[in-house]
């Protein structure tokens, strides 16, 4: 199956999105994946067998359950761009939902240092430069979470054409 350089780009936006939204409390922004990649059946199928499978995942400690955006997303794109089952789907997509994992847990690691920066700007009032550190951090997210799904898309699809 070909797609084209706009669906690519709008996979890329919507996981750039999503990853944003995760911290936001909504968490379902990744739904439209099916709508892009054109299998709404497959897509439903995919997406409620990953949610059911992550319903009850919850962070306690400082142990972390794996990413559930990423995984949803992963699990819709393996599932439509390579053929899969939607059960070895969602099984393949966890690998990537830890890598999500480890990708929040990146950004969090690099943006602690800064919390130094953020105290001082609260102290002095400027409330642009904590605006600035924020944007910064979700820019950093989404772009880690787009680009490992993106470059995962393309290579899922190319996969999945040398196969059939």
């Amino acid at each position: 199956m070909e797609y084209s350089i706009i669906q690519i780009a709008l996979v890329f936006v919507v996981t750039f999105i999503a990853a944003i939204d995760q911290f936001d409390f909504l968490e379902s922004l990744y739904q439209p994946i099916v709508l892009i990649l054109g299998d709404l059946n497959t897509g439903l199928l995919v997406g409620g067998t990953y949610q059911l499978m992550t319903i009850g995942n919850m962070p306690i400690g400082g142990a972390q359950p794996p990413n559930a955006v990423i995984g949803g997303i992963m699990a819709a794109i393996l599932a439509i761009a390579t053929g899969l089952e939607p059960n070895a789907a969602v099984g393949l997509a966890i690998p990537f939902a830890l890598l999500g994992q480890l990708g929040v847990t990146l950004v969090f690691t690099l943006m602690s240092p800064l919390m130094s920066t953020a105290d001082n700007m609260a102290h002095n009032a400027d409330t642009k430069g904590i605006e600035r550190l924020n944007y910064f951090a979700m820019a950093l997210l989404g772009l880690i979470f787009a680009v490992v799904v993106t470059l995962f898309f393309i290579a899922g699809a190319t996969i999945g054409q040398t196969i059939a």
